[in-house]
């Protein structure tokens, strides 16, 4: 059962993660940045969300947090679009503070 075609290819642009969790800490870095510069907790629950992703994914990786059968991942179905929404919130409200003069 398809979602669709741009969740199909939100889903395989972000499985990169699956094996090489440790991408996550690049948007985790950026939205610490763009913290430090705008000061909005918007922007901080973003650079949260990827960098606690992050050692999440190592588990998952290491099957520390599966049992049985990793491969099979219906928990990436909630958190990939929550980590693109948050991001995108993130990106839109440091754009908007780092604007105002």
């Amino acid at each position: 059962m398809s979602l669709g075609p741009a969740m199909d290819m939100l889903f395989r642009n972000m499985a990169v993660l699956i094996e090489h969790p440790l991408l996550a800490a690049v948007p985790g870095a950026v939205f610490v940045a763009l913290f430090a510069a705008s000061r909005k907790l918007l922007v901080l629950t973003a650079a949260a969300a990827w960098l606690a992703y992050l050692p999440y994914e190592y588990a998952m990786k290491l099957r520390l947090l599966c049992s049985g059968d990793c491969n099979i991942r219906l928990d990436l179905g909630v958190l990939y679009p929550v980590l693109v929404i948050v991001s995108v919130v993130g990106l839109a409200v440091s754009a908007r503070a780092l604007a105002r003069p």
